[in-house]
């Protein structure tokens, strides 16, 4: 109750999960143990039909033995991530040679545990997994920046305006970055230049009012909709109506 409990508090959802197993007796048991937890569970007994579930439907993560029917986990494994499917994979096996690890392993599976276990190792590993793509989610929605139509993908430094690739400079690129981090807010030259110059302001300097206007240029001037706004006397923002 207490892994249960805390589990929810983590992800105030229940999330879905897909094991492949077929021994109905250990398939049976991880599910009602995962159940109890909190999860939602579906069940796959042979590896092709598991391909086809997790090919056709989303899951949070996908549970896979080793030794399957008509298609062995390891080739599941594979195939999924050939497919892109992109949900952390828990990789059972009765196999525990060091070789059989690095199979799974690098045919794509995220962990690699061995039977038997016991069900309360299994359900740290489930957590750990899940905890660890939820930060991987947040950091990719943390460094890609959008409103409406315009993109800026601050771990690639790249910059998009309806698919179209915008040629900024590295102070361009900073000025858009933090106008969009504060997407609504009107941020004055005093913040603008202490933040992309790091330097004090010189209100005699028209820095910003430059760059700005080279901004415009290329991100509002070829598109109909214009997104950066000046608002006199206080400074600029960017916003939309999305």
């Amino acid at each position: 109750m207490t892994i249960k409990l805390r589990f929810r508090h983590l992800s105030e959802v229940f999330l879905k999960l897909l094991i492949v197993e077929d021994q109905d007796s250990v398939a049976q048991y991880l599910k009602k143990g995962l159940t109890e937890s909190g999860f939602v569970v579906d069940l796959a007994s042979k590896g092709d039909e598991g391909l086809a579930i997790a090919t056709t439907r989303s899951y949070d993560l996908i549970i896979v033995d080793g030794l399957l029917p008509n298609l062995d986990g390891w080739t599941l494994v594979k195939k999924l991530r050939t497919a892109r499917i992109q949900m952390p994979i828990l990789f059972l096996s009765a196999r525990d040679e060091v070789e059989d690890r690095v199979k799974g392993l690098e045919a794509g599976a995220d962990c690699y545990l061995v039977k038997p276990f016991a069900f309360s190792e299994l359900l740290a590993q489930v957590h750990s997994l899940l905890r660890r793509q939820k930060m991987t989610t947040i950091e990719k929605a943390e460094n890609k920046l959008q409103i409406e139509d315009l993109i800026l993908d601050i771990s690639q430094h790249k910059a998009f305006r309806a698919g179209k690739k915008l040629d900024l400079t590295s102070k361009e690129f900073a000025l858009l970055a933090l106008l969009m981090r504060r997407r609504g807010d009107v941020i004055s030259r005093t913040i603008i230049v202490e933040q992309v110059w790091d330097m004090n302001f010189d209100s005699d300097t028209n820095v910003v009012d430059v760059h700005i206007r080279r901004l415009r240029a290329k991100v509002d001037d070829p598109f109909p909709k214009k997104l950066i706004q000046t608002v006199r006397g206080l400074g600029y923002l960017i916003d939309g109506d999305d």
